[in-house]
């Protein structure tokens, strides 16, 4: 069943501590209407200005399941863990290959055949976030505490509007289960304008985490699907499964695209209930993110 929303832009200006009042991108807003308007979805979107909190938000109160995206915070999360544990990214992990599955989505598993596997945090980290490997998310999850360790992390930096409740071996029992983990587009919005501002990590993991990030082998046809060939994103997608209806839960894309002229835009597009598959949502994300791009890059 398609889900039908009132697409209503709302600001967020109010929500997020810090942001100074700005005028409403009007001309963005109108952009961004027409390309959703296309789409028969439900479609959550964010847009942040992080130099001067020009923001605007599209379904803002409403929550979207994350898929992979969820690695980002996990990241993060970990992140800060090993850095109060005082470990570096180059501590061994005793890896055995009856944890993992070798069904789903897993470079790791096809580029280490030994029955253990002694991987590095930073390589773990670098297998979960840039090749989105589930494998290496859910030994990342392990080593974090669990869910409600990294649930709780991120609710202590101020941000309520996201959940972390499932693993990615969680997700494949049922379909329902990957809406657990969820997301308004504000919230995802906080935390990038965090990371972005360089409040969560040391410098040394600031910049292993953003370097990842950019360098994502993550699909490249949602935010830099319509952008020029040298631009630059710092991102993090999420995909779903086809369910026997053709209902796709989630096509996603989160990041932060640097600009030409030194601007730097938090961008939040879930695509959420679509029956138009994988590529239709993914133009739709890239539409958005060029009307974006073209909406800052004249400021």
């Amino acid at each position: 069943m398609i889900v039908r929303c009132s697409f209503v832009f709302l600001l967020l200006l109010a929500s997020i501590p810090g942001y100074s009042r700005k005028e409403r991108p009007e001309a963005l807003r109108q952009s961004i209407q027409a390309i959703v308007d296309t789409a028969r979805a439900h479609i959550g979107i964010g847009v942040l200005d992080l130099d001067t909190g020009d923001s605007l938000l599209y379904n803002g109160a409403d929550t979207f399941p994350m898929q992979s995206v969820f690695k980002f915070p996990l990241a993060v999360a970990m992140l800060h863990q090993i850095e109060q544990e005082k470990k570096p990214l180059s501590t061994l992990v005793n890896l055995s290959r009856k944890t993992m599955d070798p069904h789903t989505w897993g470079p790791l598993l096809k580029e280490h055949k030994e029955e253990h596997i002694h991987i590095t945090i930073g390589d773990l980290l670098d297998y979960s976030v840039k090749k989105s490997d589930n494998n290496a998310c859910d030994a990342l999850f392990r080593l974090a505490g669990g869910t409600g360790t990294v649930n709780r992390y991120i609710r202590s930096l101020g941000i309520t509007g996201m959940t972390i409740r499932a693993t990615e071996a969680e997700m494949r029992t049922a379909w329902p289960v990957q809406y657990t983990n969820s997301c308004r587009p504000g919230a995802m919005l906080q935390l990038l304008q965090q990371f972005y501002r360089k409040k969560l990590l040391s410098p040394e993991h600031q910049q292993f985490l953003w370097q990842i990030m950019t360098d994502s082998e993550n699909p490249s046809d949602r935010i830099k699907g319509l952008l020029p060939a040298n631009a630059v994103v710092t991102h993090k997608t999420g995909t779903s499964d086809t369910n026997e209806q053709g209902l796709m839960a989630a096509t996603n894309d989160v990041g932060i695209i640097s600009l030409p002229n030194g601007k730097h835009i938090a961008l939040v597009v879930f695509v959420s209930d679509f029956k138009g598959g994988t590529a239709r949502a993914a133009h739709l994300i890239a539409l958005v993110a060029k009307a974006v791009w073209d909406h800052y890059s004249d400021k």
